[in-house]
């Protein structure tokens, strides 16, 4: 089974900003999926997908900062990208320090935001594979301390033991 492309979300309350972003991505041949707020993509989002997120700072209700905080508590790994339309020093620090990829200034210069976009997108499959590659060597660990030889042995022995599987 082939696997998906990455998918780039778009999150920003300003209808024009928002199509002009999604034109130029499809453009450059990324699948794009955009919103209106931030509330609507936490509805919709998987974390399962491989891509990142082009993030507006300023919005009403939950901002671009305030949905960063929210992501990180989930622990996901998708890479933002902020995009504001003010030069604001603080914000853009406290973005950085929170993990941003990036931080660009509306309007934002196509060239930039691809690169941004292209940076991102890879810095989230080397995450994803690091931690694919934590998941199996702890599994691996905890199979040689039960000592049973497959998942299926472990299962059936947490089930004789009580343990629930979630």
């Amino acid at each position: 089974m082939p696997a998906r492309s990455p998918t780039v979300f778009v999150v920003d309350d300003y209808a024009p900003v928002r199509r002009s972003i999604v034109r130029l991505l499809h453009a450059a041949g990324f699948v794009v999926v955009a919103f209106a707020s931030a509330e609507e993509f936490l509805a919709q989002y998987d974390p399962q997908t491989l891509g990142c997120l082009v993030l507006d700072v300023a919005m009403p209700t939950l901002n671009g900062l305030e949905l960063q905080h929210v992501l990180a508590q989930t622990g996901s790994l998708l890479p933002i990208i902020f995009l504001t339309g003010t030069a604001d020093i603080p914000k853009s620090v406290q973005a950085m320090k929170h993990g941003a990829s990036d931080f660009l200034t509306k309007p934002v210069n196509d060239e930039d935001l691809l690169a941004a976009v292209r940076v991102a997108i890879e810095k989230n499959r080397v995450l994803r594979h690091e931690q694919a590659q934590l998941s199996e060597s702890q599994r691996a660990r905890v199979m040689q301390k039960m000592r049973v030889r497959s998942v299926a042995e472990l299962v059936r022995l947490t089930q004789r033991c009580g343990i629930s599987v979630r």
